[in-house]
């Protein structure tokens, strides 16, 4: 059957998980603290703040203890929506003063150029917020990327271990599960897009990746739509 859209991850798939752990991650850790309490007023960053201290159980922490669990939320990579989001308001800021550029692999650049030229929609499913997604690939290595793809997605559809999340995401593109091809590095992601109907590669760059049943690619090259 023709394939119609991909819809790709990010970390370990067309980018190194190095530079997320390396770079972004090192980097919120560093910058948010000060950035949550010179932004703490700011409609945006308040509710996040909010919404934080909900999902922790701690409704009425205080302002240093917000922060801290935000740190330690970044240190477990947990996936919170919250702190995505305050994640990539930080990023932003990196972004755009030139601290870093987002990494992508040279074979994801002329892949999802080729993709795209040949009429193919894409599209960037990542447990980082949208605004973090647009901003890694307007200002990744290989410069703006931006134009490549149709639309992005993140945890605010659902969560990527859950087949809910892929069929939303189908009825979102207006495309057929069995015509997207989702590529992940991780497993139970791609069982998930599996059980909701799309086809799946899983992108194997690191030998210590787990596999499971999907078609293995160990890099863009290597894919087959």
């Amino acid at each position: 059957m023709t394939i119609e859209a991909v819809v790709t991850d990010i970390e370990g798939t067309t980018s190194s998980i190095a530079f997320v752990h390396e770079v972004l991650f090192p980097y919120a850790s560093r910058v948010l603290p000060g950035y949550v309490r010179e932004h703490q007023q700011d409609d945006a960053v308040r509710r996040l703040l909010e919404d934080t201290r909900r999902e922790a159980g701690e409704p009425d922490a205080g302002l240093e203890r917000t922060i801290e669990i935000l740190l330690l939320w970044i240190r477990e990579d947990r996936k919170a929506t919250p702190l995505k989001a305050l994640q990539g308001l930080v990023w932003e800021q990196g972004f755009t003063r030139g601290d870093f550029t987002g990494h992508v692999y040279a074979d994801a650049v002329r892949k999802l150029r080729e993709w795209e030229r040949s009429g193919i929609d894409l599209y960037v499913y990542s447990s980082g917020s949208d605004r973090a997604q647009q901003l890694f690939f307007g200002h990744s290595d290989a410069g703006d990327l931006l134009h490549l793809f149709d639309g992005h997605f993140d945890t605010t559809i659902g969560h990527k271990r859950e087949p809910e999340s892929y069929r939303a995401i189908a009825d979102a593109i207006g495309v057929r599960a069995e015509k997207i091809m989702f590529l992940s590095d991780v497993v139970e992601e791609l069982d998930a897009a599996r059980d909701a109907g799309m086809r799946t590669v899983q992108v194997v760059r690191d030998d210590s990746v787990v596999t499971g049943s999907h078609p293995i690619a160990h890099d863009f090259d290597g894919i087959v739509l």
